[in-house]
C-alpha cells in the first residue's frame, strides 16, 4: 500500500475536469499534493492514511476562487449603503480611507476578510487594495492562497504618494514574498478613470516583462465610459487597447456595460472577466452580458467585489446569482447550468490568474484545496443532483471543511489557524474608530 498523508471519502465529488459528478469516490493527498481521485473501494485498498476524513453525506469540489476583492473593506461593510457608485466612492468611501487606511487597518480588515472567506470554502482570493504586504501577512497567518495587487492609482494615499510609488512599493512586496507558495501577484491599476496613461502603458510593460496578469475595474457604470468618452474621445476599453493593456493576461472586473465589438475584442485577446453579480445588482450598475460572452468563448470567473459594496464575501452566492442572471437575461433556463457555475468560481478564476497548472479541479499533481459542502441540511435533502444542490440549494453556511494544500483550515465549521474571538474583538474596535 502506498503511504499518504490523508484520505478523504465522500459522497459526492465534483472534480471540475471533467464537468461531472463522481460517487461514493475519494481524494488521496500526500504533500500538500493531490496523488489520485478513485473510487472509495479502490482508494482505500491502494493507500495507508495517517487520517481518513469520512464525508458521507458531503460532495467535494475544489476550493473556490474569489477572482475579485477589497480584502480589508470588510472593516467598512455597511459603511455606506444603498447609494450609487461614485456618491459611495468619492463621499464615503475615499474619505474614510484616506481616514483610516493604514497597515494595521489593512492587516485586520484582510484577516477578518480571509476568514469569511475561508468559512465559504474559499481557498484563493484575488485582491486589490493599498498595503498589500498587510494583505500577504494576514493570508500566510490563515493559510490561505492569494494573488496581491500591486495597486497603482494617480491620488496620493498613505501607502503612497503618486503612481510611480506605488509600482515600486508593490514590486518590493513581491520580491519580499518571492518563493511563497501560497502567494503570486498581479499588477492592479484600479480603472482607466483613476489611471493616466502612462501609468497605464508602464504596467503594460511591466505585464510583459514579469509575467503578471493585470487586474482592474473596467465599464462598471455608464457613467464611467461617458466620462472616459469626454476626457479621451474613446471608451475605457478602446483606450486599454491603444495603451497596450487589453491582452490574455487582462482581468476585466465587472465589464456590466460591454458593446459587441468589445466581446469580440475580449475573445480575440483571451482576456478575462471578473463577474461580480451581486455587487453591481446592489450598486444598481447593471447585468454583466455573461451569456454572450461566454457564448464568444470569453474566460468568466466569478468575485464577490469588497464587502462594503456587497456585502458577503461569498462566491457560491455569486455563483448563483451569476448562474440565475444569465438565465433571466438570456430567457434560455439551460443557459449556464449548475456544472458551469462551479467551474466560473473554481477553474475560470484559477485559469484567469494563471494558476490552472496547481488550482481550480480536483486532479492527481495539483494543490489538495479543497471544500466539502455538507448536503443533509433539512434545507438539502432529499438530493437529486449534487451539483444542482451546491448552486441552488446550498449556503456557506453549509460548508464543513476546507484544506489549502492539504492542510485542514476549516473542520466542522471551526477555523483551525485564526482565533475567531480575537477577530470579533478587532472588529469591534474598528468599528468605533471608524464611526
Amino acid at each position: 500500500m502506498e503511504n499518504i498523508d490523508t484520505l478523504i471519502c465522500a459522497a459526492h465529488v465534483i472534480p471540475v475536469e471533467p464537468r461531472a459528478v463522481l460517487a461514493e469516490h475519494a481524494v488521496a493527498v500526500r504533500d500538500g499534493l493531490i496523488v489520485a481521485l478513485a473510487p472509495t473501494g479502490e482508494a482505500l485498498a491502494r493507500f495507508a492514511a495517517r487520517e481518513v476524513v469520512r464525508l458521507d453525506r458531503h460532495v467535494l469540489l475544489p476550493g473556490f476562487v474569489n477572482l475579485h476583492c477589497h480584502a480589508a473593506m470588510a472593516l467598512m461593510r455597511g459603511l455606506a449603503d444603498d447609494r450609487p457608485l461614485m456618491e459611495w466612492l468619492e463621499k464615503h468611501i475615499w474619505p474614510a480611507e484616506a481616514r483610516h487606511a493604514s497597515d494595521e487597518f489593512v492587516h485586520d480588515g484582510s484577516l477578518l476578510a480571509i476568514a469569511e472567506m475561508l468559512r465559504g470554502g474559499v481557498t484563493c482570493v484575488n485582491d486589490m487594495y493599498f498595503f498589500p504586504g498587510a494583505t500577504a501577512r494576514a493570508a500566510l497567518r490563515a493559510g490561505m492562497r492569494a494573488a496581491l495587487g500591486i495597486i497603482a492609482i494617480e491620488f496620493p494615499s498613505a501607502y503612497a504618494a503618486d503612481p510611480r510609488e506605488y509600482l515600486e512599493k508593490g514590486l518590493a512586496t513581491r520580491d519580499a514574498y518571492r518563493g511563497e507558495p501560497l502567494l503570486s501577484f498581479c499588477l492592479a491599476p484600479h480603472a482607466p478613470y483613476t489611471v493616466g496613461d502612462e501609468t497605464m502603458r508602464r504596467i503594460a510593460v511591466l505585464s510583459e516583462e514579469l509575467d503578471l496578469p493585470i487586474h482592474t475595474h473596467v465599464h462598471e457604470t455608464v457613467a464611467e465610459i461617458q466620462q472616459g468618452l469626454a476626457r479621451n474621445g474613446a471608451r475605457p476599453i478602446e483606450r486599454l487597447r491603444a495603451l497596450g493593456v487589453v491582452g490574455p493576461r487582462l482581468i476585466a472586473v465587472h465589464c456590466v456595460h460591454l458593446e459587441e465589438r468589445e466581446i469580440e475584442l475580449f475573445a480575440r485577446e483571451n482576456v478575462s472577466v471578473a463577474h461580480c453579480p451581486t455587487s453591481n445588482m446592489k450598486l444598481a450598475s447593471g447585468i454583466a452580458p455573461v451569456a454572450l460572452l461566454r457564448h464568444a468563448g470569453v474566460r468568466v470567473g466569478v468575485g464577490t467585489d469588497g464587502a462594503a459594496s456587497n456585502n458577503r464575501l461569498d462566491v457560491l452566492a455569486e455563483a448563483r446569482n451569476a448562474a440565475l442572471l444569465a438565465k433571466v437575461t438570456s430567457g434560455d433556463a439551460a443557459t449556464l447550468g449548475a456544472l458551469e457555475a462551479i467551474e466560473m468560481a473554481t477553474l475560470a478564476g484559477a485559469r484567469a490568474l494563471g494558476l490552472e497548472e496547481r488550482i481550480g479541479s480536483i486532479a492527481a499533481g495539483k494543490a489538495a484545496d479543497l471544500t466539502a459542502i455538507s448536503l443533509d441540511a433539512v434545507e438539502t435533502v432529499p438530493c437529486f443532483d449534487a451539483a444542482s444542490h451546491v448552486v441552488y440549494a446550498a449556503g456557506r453556511e453549509n460548508v464543513t471543511h476546507v484544506w489549502v494544500e492539504g492542510q485542514a483550515r476549516l473542520v466542522d465549521r471551526e477555523l483551525r489557524s485564526i482565533d475567531e474571538q480575537d477577530l470579533r474583538e478587532k472588529a469591534r474596535w474598528w468599528k468605533e474608530k471608524l464611526a
